[in-house]
């Protein structure tokens, strides 16, 4: 069903206001999902014209791209994507930054502790004393990440589980958002055994003093990098700031997709959305800087690896990892985030002038949008 954007737009503003209790009929979500495929056919057809613009783009197995430097495409990425990981390490729920782009957004104050002395894996807590025998009786992984919320809150506490997981040999990285971390802290981190580092550079606003740690953080760690939302805000700040950036001699940069949920929708209300594989919803304009950061690097010839970690790329994760696990065939937790979809975030698009279907067709009768009145 090729439903035109003129026809999209009419059901959906009809969609935007029907009450939660009000049933999506069979009908209906035909045409949800004809609509959602209309604009994710446009736009991936853009990104692939943009994308047929690098001419030195690389896979990884394609289950994602990249430009740069192959030797310092992230192994953390290497292990969500080929191997076992990303196996997440849950322990702090503190943050002392507040990011519209956060997927905790507004209840940064209420994320529940993992508990004193605790550690979180696969939903399961652990004292330290316990990490022996979780790792006799499981298969190691091939790499271990920890994401929750800001590890430099309480980073003191990492150094022994971080040695623990290196004695094993466990590839380890850690995300940071960089504004707390010291020369101290950050060689304590490196002495422990910790493989990879990745600064969320745009949770700061490319702050200087994020950067110089960067820089001090190669002197400790054998693997250094970014990784934050694209947004427009982030490219901007990085190409004021790029000789300073790309002289602390970083590994990789890692542009994530940003995809969108309940918390942090509402702070890019009114932006062009696309929702990938009925799954993550994005702004639209997310993947597009990605693909022109990575035309530039590739231009200027960078030493190092720049990541598009798209929707795409996250797809192809779940699958991986379900795979991993022995899942049915075609297993994966890719999926929308929202309880029930906000068909309101879809207007913008289906009202912008300068963005268009790439075919349409007449809809059937009983399915005209007069009908929806």
């Amino acid at each position: 069903m090729k439903i035109s954007k003129n026809d999209a737009l009419i059901w959906f503003d009809f969609f935007s206001q029907l009450t939660e209790d009000e049933e999506i009929s069979t009908k209906y979500e035909e045409i949800i999902y004809a609509t959602f495929a209309q604009i994710e056919a446009a736009i991936d057809h853009r990104n692939d014209t943009l994308m047929s613009e690098i001419k030195s783009l690389k896979t990884l197995e394609n289950r994602t791209f990249f430009v740069g430097n192959e030797n310092k495409f992230p192994d953390g990425c290497r292990s969500c994507l080929l191997g076992t990981g990303l196996s997440a390490i849950r322990k702090t729920n503190k943050c002392n930054l507040v990011c519209k782009f956060c997927y905790n957004y507004g209840h940064l104050d209420n994320i529940p502790p993992v508990g004193e002395d605790m550690w979180e894996f696969g939903g399961t807590k652990f004292y330290e004393k316990d990490f022996d025998l979780l790792l006799s009786i499981y298969q190691k992984p091939t790499g271990i990440s920890y994401v929750y919320l800001e590890p430099f809150m309480e980073i003191e506490k990492y150094y022994s589980v971080i040695k623990k997981f290196s004695d094993a040999q466990i590839y380890q990285h850690l995300y940071t958002n960089g504004t707390l971390a010291t020369e101290e802290t950050l060689k304590a981190l490196g002495e422990a055994g910790l493989n990879e580092i990745r600064f969320n550079l745009g949770a700061s606003g490319c702050s200087d003093k994020v950067i110089e740690n960067i820089g001090i953080a190669k002197k400790y760690i054998k693997s250094v990098g970014i990784e934050t939302p694209m947004t427009p805000e982030f490219f901007e700040g990085f190409f004021k700031k790029k000789q300073a950036i790309l002289e602390t001699n970083l590994d990789f940069i890692n542009c994530a997709e940003l995809h969108l949920n309940e918390n942090n929708i509402d702070n890019y209300y009114g932006e062009n959305m696309y929702i990938s594989r009925q799954g993550y919803i994005s702004p639209v304009w997310s993947r597009e800087l990605t693909l022109k950061f990575m035309k530039i690097a590739e231009k200027e010839n960078w030493d190092l690896a720049v990541h598009d970690c798209s929707n795409y790329t996250k797809f192809a994760r779940g699958l991986n990892l379900n795979s991993k696990e022995g899942m049915g065939f075609g297993a994966s937790n890719y999926a929308c985030e929202f309880s029930r979809i906000p068909y309101e975030v879809f207007i913008p698009i289906l009202n912008d002038d300068n963005f268009e279907f790439l075919s349409e067709e007449e809809l059937p009768d009983d399915y005209k949008p007069v009908l929806a009145y």
